[in-house]
């Protein structure tokens, strides 16, 4: 596997576009869209709040007509969530003016919106915006570079990643892109993220593996502990790539095997990225729990101490209060041993051990203020209750965060 440039135009047969329609009072680039040359498989997933944006119900609908899909059009600046009956109404009239435009059905036209919750969507800069978007469409490396800007919000930095693999004597390759800064919890968060890849992959298959990597990935990511309404994750494959199909019956092949782990490799380098971009974040913390009964106790417990406020801002503060890391464990409803847990933190200057099998370690403060000095930092959470492990991804807790999220809507 090597990287390569151009995002979600890296691979065969995909055209992608970014412009301002005027939906962000900054002028900045606020709609983007991809499209497929040819029908694509497509497999998304979608957030787990009750309270869906009318965008999220649109492409959950038209996914259960059919896995097969050719664009997907984006808007940031206004979420269209909480907006009733009229705000399904302007995501299908999205859809359609995209779908007139481009020659398609609308139900081959996916939707996504990111921004304020509970406004209305100024409809006329959309749909303005969607007859700006085709005609800009290309496949260059700048292409893809304009989508992505269209699609964040409170985001310093874009998120872009393309990467080749050999399979079955075939280049496939796959791109993607995704914002994501704030509302971040496990079990995904306000992020999109859109992958795209010229592999010949089954919708099944693709769906299969896109829930497995999605649990291990977006849902193993937290910022602020807060469940977006928006969030959505499409993966298209188009095929062009010239490979043999790869199906889900193929499981365990080598074929099988080189896809999965370039998807994976290609959604955990957007989800660490949304991380390292979050509100306001000065640190970025990976928690890996070890020796835990089984692979959802250890999932458990690394999301309890990832989003425990108590530890983002002992990390803010570089505090080496270990003690935060082990309650937020136990509160977290997993059956565990306390007294044969060992604890350390690690960053490039070093590690420190603090609890060894349930016995606190003395430490020197000014060694661990240089350790937590560090811009990533490594919690290690060792259990011994059986051979399973799991990691987790989050930021520290700062003054910043507030000061972004006190006038975010105004």
């Amino acid at each position: 596997m090597k990287f390569v440039e151009g995002g979600v135009v890296a691979a065969k047969g995909y055209k992608a576009a970014g412009v301002a329609s005027g939906i962000k009072k900054n002028g900045a680039k606020d709609m983007a869209m991809i499209v497929s040359e040819v029908p694509a498989a497509t497999a998304i997933m979608t957030t787990q709040n009750m309270v869906k944006a009318a965008p999220v119900l649109w492409d959950v609908a038209v996914m259960e007509k059919s896995p097969v899909k050719r664009a997907v059009v984006v808007n940031s600046g206004n979420a269209n969530a909480c907006t009733g009956e009229k705000g399904k109404a302007d995501t299908e009239a999205t859809a359609k003016k995209a779908a007139e435009l481009l020659g398609l059905a609308p139900e081959e036209v996916l939707v996504s919106s990111t921004g304020v919750i509970g406004v209305p969507m100024p409809m006329d800069k959309v749909l303005a915006g969607v007859e700006l978007l085709v005609p800009a469409l290309g496949d260059d490396a700048d292409h893809g570079s304009d989508a992505a800007q269209g699609i964040i919000t409170t985001d310093l930095t874009t998120k872009t990643i393309a990467v080749a693999v050999e399979i079955g004597g075939k280049t496939v390759h796959i791109g993607g892109m995704a914002k994501g800064s704030g509302m971040i919890c496990p079990n995904m968060a306000t992020m999109l993220a859109y992958i795209t890849t010229d592999a010949a992959v089954e919708a099944d298959c693709l769906k299969k593996m896109l829930a497995k990597i999605t649990q291990d990935t977006y849902n193993m990511m937290s910022v602020d502990g807060d469940m977006s309404t928006n969030d959505t994750v499409v993966v298209m494959a188009n095929g062009l790539a010239d490979n043999s199909l790869i199906t889900a019956a193929d499981e365990g092949s080598e074929a099988y095997d080189k896809f999965k782990d370039a998807l994976y490799y290609v959604n955990e380098y957007l989800a660490k990225s949304i991380i390292r971009d979050g509100e306001g974040a000065t640190k970025f913390m990976e928690v890996e729990v070890r020796g835990a009964a089984t692979k959802a106790d250890a999932r458990t417990l690394a999301k309890a101490v990832i989003k425990s406020s108590l530890v983002k801002t002992a990390i803010f503060g570089e505090d080496a209060n270990w003690g935060r890391v082990l309650s937020s464990a136990g509160a977290s409803g997993v059956v565990f041993d306390p007294l044969k847990v060992s604890l350390t933190f690690a960053s490039s200057a070093g590690m420190l051990t603090l609890l060894n099998d349930g016995m606190p370690i003395p430490f020197d403060e000014d060694e661990a203020k240089e350790i937590l000095s560090e811009r990533e930092i490594a919690i290690t959470v060792v259990l011994q209750e059986g051979g399973e492990k799991a990691t987790a991804w989050g930021c520290d807790l700062s003054y910043d965060y507030v000061k972004i999220n006190g006038d975010y809507r105004t």
